[in-house]
């Protein structure tokens, strides 16, 4: 009893944080939804390229069950799963999301939990598992990458949000007062401390000096 419901827990969450994360590519320009945002290269389209092969190799390969869909062998790994290449558009990337979750989902429903999974690519930790740790790990990362979306959609428009129906009117005084409220609070945070530890203060004093530069 406890492990269909611990099953069903954990695929429902799951399925959320799938949906949430193709959510944030709603209403962007196809440069938007592909172009780096980070220094480190990352972008909306490259997070959902980038889980499509997590979900395909953790639900496919680990047990015995290839993914139709066409990857690189995993010693191969080269980091071009993480950003959308030219000839690729958006509505390919998301699509193959998709029938990727059509291919993982008949692997959850088909399985028990401790169903065994080998994981050759965890060979210099614990390669030998089962159906329920993948599913918390796969999850783990869904919700990860979820996490960095919303603050990248963020960054582009102002738009947050879990999922769409919870998505409120963005109040642009609002926010501006909040965000003046909790930098204000920082600073004098931040001089208080330096006020009562003279080793800290040549440091604050010059984070000051950058944040007003």
């Amino acid at each position: 009893m406890i492990d269909a419901f611990a099953k069903d827990h954990l695929h429902g969450r799951l399925r959320r944080d799938r949906e949430a994360l193709l959510w944030k590519l709603d209403g962007l320009s196809a440069y938007d939804a592909r172009r780096p945002l980070t220094v480190t290269g990352t972008s909306l389209l490259g997070l959902v390229k980038h889980l499509t092969a997590v979900e395909a190799r953790y639900f496919g390969e680990v047990f015995g069950r290839p993914s139709p869909e066409p990857l690189l062998r995993w010693q191969d790994h080269d980091g071009s799963d993480l950003w959308a290449a030219e000839d690729e558009t958006r509505e390919q990337i998301v699509a193959a999301y998709r029938r990727t979750w059509d291919h993982s989902d008949a692997t959850i429903a088909g399985l028990p939990l401790d169903a065994p999974g080998h994981v050759p690519w965890w060979s210099g930790e614990r390669p030998n598992t089962n159906l329920f740790a993948v599913l918390v790990h796969v999850l783990s990362e869904s919700v990860r990458h979820a996490g960095h979306a919303d603050i990248l959609r963020e960054g582009l428009d102002g738009r947050t949000g879990l999922r769409a129906e919870h998505e409120q009117r963005i109040d642009a005084d609002a926010r501006a007062a909040h965000w003046a409220a909790i930098e204000r609070t920082a600073r004098s945070a931040t001089a208080s401390a330096a006020a009562t530890s003279p080793a800290t203060s040549a440091a604050a004093s010059a984070a000051d000096a950058r944040g007003t530069a």
